[in-house]
């Protein structure tokens, strides 16, 4: 991928929820709601405090996340569907979660 964000921003790419319920129900794209969990893409380098210096992310590429509802600006890099938002909008990292296999 060749963006990169700026400042305390990250690229997050959406983990799909699983198309049953765990009673085996099968849950139609219509009453599907977007994902609130997401794998991060790349990270900005950090916001700057007020005597220039740069404090880097808590978050890095590769971290599982949990975000809010409406977080982020959907983009659209390299035919991918990502969001790009700023690291106060994520909730959370999940920890122990294995990473998600690069898409080819």
């Amino acid at each position: 991928m060749n963006f990169r964000p700026l400042h305390d921003r990250v690229v997050v790419r959406r983990i799909e929820s699983e198309e049953k319920t765990k009673g085996g129900i099968i849950i139609p794209d219509t009453a599907k709601e977007k994902p609130q969990e997401g794998e991060i893409v790349a990270v900005g380098p950090g916001a700057r405090d007020e005597n220039g210096k740069v404090n880097p992310l808590d978050v890095k590429a590769g971290d599982r996340i949990l975000f809010g509802k409406w977080s982020g600006t959907e983009v659209k890099i390299d035919g991918q569907d990502l969001l790009i938002m700023k690291e106060s909008d994520i909730m959370g990292i999940v920890e122990g979660a294995p990473a998600l296999a690069k898409a080819a």
